[in-house]
């Protein structure tokens, strides 16, 4: 028999379409549906393996810069006590920084902007909610899964002088584990406010080719997310 591959975002998209499916009609007056807008400050916790490959010194290694962008989320009520959460966001610029020697070679590099790239990270969360649903104020903690894309990768100026000369990389993609806590305030009517603090596990292989000469880094960034947000019920 044939085996089928499934991709981490496949795999999210139909857990989550399972818990929708799942999830039994409910015979109360509370909305099934939130949606929420918002902020989301994203705090990297970087670590990588030193960059290998030919002409590399020791110790030449590099950094994610913190960054701020658009929170955009599903929720769907799957009892008074859980819900299931899409979260998503505006793909961001993000930006790395040598780290290391401050020169490779005789050109500058710790500190120096070698390269950027722009991510697609879903998430999918379950949650549980503590309080009654009555209440206005009701605190949540919640588990998922994490998968993470990224394109329009570019070495930097900077990044092509240390290199050696214009260089491509590629960014392998993260399926990872999540976990978050947050709060949300009932306004009047279908409005609420929330602010949540989640942590996600992303891992990549970096490649870079400079004319056919590769170098390569595993990294971690573990970012830390920080979300204040509005939602709709209905």
């Amino acid at each position: 028999m044939k085996k089928i591959k499934l991709s981490g975002l496949q795999i999210a998209f139909a857990a989550f379409t399972t818990l929708l499916c799942c999830a039994s009609a409910s015979a109360d007056d509370y909305p099934s549906n939130t949606v929420r807008l918002g902020s989301e400050s994203v705090f990297y916790h970087t670590s990588a393996d030193d960059i290998s490959g030919p002409y590399v010194p020791p110790g030449v290694n590099l950094n994610a810069e913190n960054l701020e962008t658009l929170y955009a989320a599903y929720i769907r009520r799957l009892s008074s006590q859980f819900d299931v959460e899409l979260a998503l966001g505006y793909p961001p610029l993000a930006k790395v920084d040598g780290k290391g020697p401050a020169t490779v070679g005789s050109v500058p590099y710790n500190g120096q902007e070698i390269s950027s790239a722009r991510w697609i990270a879903p998430t999918l969360f379950l949650e549980y909610k503590f309080m009654s649903e009555s209440s206005p104020l009701r605190p949540y903690v919640g588990v998922g899964v994490n998968y993470t894309t990224f394109y329009d990768r570019d070495s930097t100026a900077a990044g092509n002088a240390a290199n050696g000369g214009p260089t491509k990389l590629s960014l392998s993609a993260s399926v990872g584990p999540a976990a978050t806590i947050g709060l949300v305030y009932r306004l009047p009517g279908h409005w609420q406010v929330e602010g949540s603090y989640s942590a996600s596990q992303v891992k990549t292989n970096l490649t870079a080719d400079t004319d056919g000469i590769i170098r390569t880094t595993r990294i971690s960034f573990a970012p830390q997310v920080l979300v204040i947000a509005v939602g709709y019920s209905f």
